[in-house]
């Protein structure tokens, strides 16, 4: 029997090479599954689901009944979906320590440790996934594969807060590798690689920052915590709990609230700190930088405001239950709790003034884009209608105390004004929507009525005496030109 033999130039078998392009991938996925919002929870849990149903598809499951471990060698990725797994796997074990990074109270000493071993796990089922690409990528999969290792393993040593020069030396090479990719392929990869870019910029800054080659200021942290993306998340919460530190020992030094004449003794830390913070937030409202911020970013500014004089108030009606029968103790809880309620109201309407301003400056835009809502008048009378409720409610709040020092009373003249100068708005507003609608003689009448108003709320401010006088003359002449034009 003769056998054949190979043909000694015969080419050798090649294996093929898979390809992955793993940031746009995980991108995907992330933005699909939570992320977006920063819901952690939900981004893991779709990692386990996708995992189980690679593991079923590949009948590469670990037994039965008894479980029999199976690892994924270089032999055993036969598919495109080995691969997968392992990336996936990666992102599970990260997805975990981060909705640990961002419990409500930060993680305890027992819950870091069980962080810092799942940022561990992460970077060794990342490397893994980057010798395995090496080995069975083609060459762009294993230079993205290296990149997500290098991510990785700064995020673990960032995390841990030691090795800095490490740490900035695996963001540098993720960092490079990005920047190289971002110059090839199409339009959509270009664009993720260089949002991963500016993603990395801040920790690498950090980095520097902590090994003595950076100096960074308080207001660039501040800057660095407005950009958005996941790769961002690890930072802003060490950033936070850095802030919040800060924070903590400025607090020590607040023993009071002070509050139109009325000081208000501060005993519980964790109040100090929640108005400490609010406060510093109504600083970027109200300080010289405050006009180049958008009103999305206004908005979320309120946002973190109500948060923290809402986690004031808990904390002074927990001592309010605990205070027993001294009443010294509660009057002075009651009068802060007073207080802060009242600074709360102040902002509910700054942000419903803001959100009437947004209403105002689409009532008369043209609608190019058919996505763009136009805003209608109904929808500033029922903004008006909420500013209206504000101001009652803040007015019968102050006036709700027996001894009322003289702030208080010039206060209630000032709700007053702005409650008269709301009604005008409003009844304007309601006229020109009559008006659209084909009533003539209904928005004639409300017209008129508006102008009344206006008029009454000028004399008004003619006789008042309050410290907000220029600013008040400016608003009635603007309500009172705004009724003239409608009437006209």
């Amino acid at each position: 029997m003769e056998i054949d033999h190979p043909k000694p130039n015969a080419p050798d078998q090649v294996s093929p090479k898979f390809s992955i392009n793993v940031l746009q991938l995980l991108k995907s996925a992330q933005m699909q599954h939570g992320l977006r919002h920063g819901d952690y929870t939900r981004y893991r849990r779709y990692c386990t689901a996708r995992l189980r149903r690679l593991y079923k598809s590949l009948k590469f499951t670990h037994g039965r009944g008894k479980y029999t471990r199976r690892a994924i060698t270089e032999s055993s990725v036969t598919e495109v979906r080995f691969l997968h797994l392992v990336l996936y796997t990666a992102e599970r074990a990260w997805s975990h320590a981060m909705e640990k990074r961002q419990l409500p109270d930060g993680p305890t000493a027992r819950q870091r440790i069980y962080l810092i071993g799942r940022l561990r796990k992460a970077v060794k089922w990342a490397t893994l996934f980057s010798h395995l690409c090496a080995i069975k990528g083609d060459s762009r999969t294993s230079l993205e594969s290296e990149a997500y290792a290098s991510y990785m393993k700064g995020n673990l040593l960032f995390e841990r807060d030691q090795n800095w020069d490490t740490a900035l030396m695996n963001f540098k090479s993720a960092r490079a590798v990005y920047e190289q990719l971002g110059k090839y392929g199409d339009l959509e990869n270009q664009v993720l690689c260089r949002e991963r870019v500016e993603e990395l910029e801040p920790s690498i800054r950090y980095c520097l920052h902590k090994i003595g080659e950076s100096n960074l200021q308080a207001s660039e942290l501040l800057q660095i915590d407005e950009m958005e993306g996941p790769a961002l998340d690890l930072f802003k919460a060490k950033l936070e709990a850095v802030m919040a530190e800060a924070r903590s020992q400025q607090a020590a030094s607040m023993t009071e609230f002070h509050w139109l004449g009325h000081r208000f003794p501060i005993s519980n830390g964790k109040t100090r700190v929640a108005i400490l913070k609010a406060q510093e937030l109504e600083k970027d409202l109200h300080g010289p930088s405050a006009d180049s911020l958008s009103a999305e970013r206004r908005l979320a500014i309120f946002d973190k405001i109500f948060t923290a004089y809402h986690e004031a108030r808990s904390c002074i009606r927990s001592d309010l239950a605990s205070s027993g029968n001294a009443e010294n103790v509660k009057d002075d809880l009651n009068g802060l709790d007073k207080a802060v309620s009242a600074v709360l109201g102040q902002r509910t309407i700054e942000r419903n003034q803001l959100l009437v301003s947004i209403a105002k400056s689409k009532l008369t835009r043209r609608r190019d884009d058919k996505s763009e809502k136009v805003t209608k008048p109904e929808e500033l009378v029922r903004l008006y209608d909420l500013l209206l409720q504000n101001t009652t409610d803040l007015s019968d709040l102050v006036n709700s105390g027996r001894d009322r020092k003289p702030e208080e009373l010039s206060f209630s003249e000032d709700c007053a004004l702005k409650s008269l100068s709301f009604r005008a708005e409003r009844c304007f507003y309601l006229a020109k929507s009559y008006s659209l609608s084909g009533k003539r003689a209904e928005a004639y009448a409300l017209y008129c009525r508006a102008r009344s108003l206006a008029e009454e709320a000028l004399q008004n401010f003619q006789i008042s005496n309050g410290s907000n006088q220029v600013l008040y003359k400016h608003l009635w002449l603007s309500i009172y030109f705004c009724i003239c034009v409608g009437t006209s």
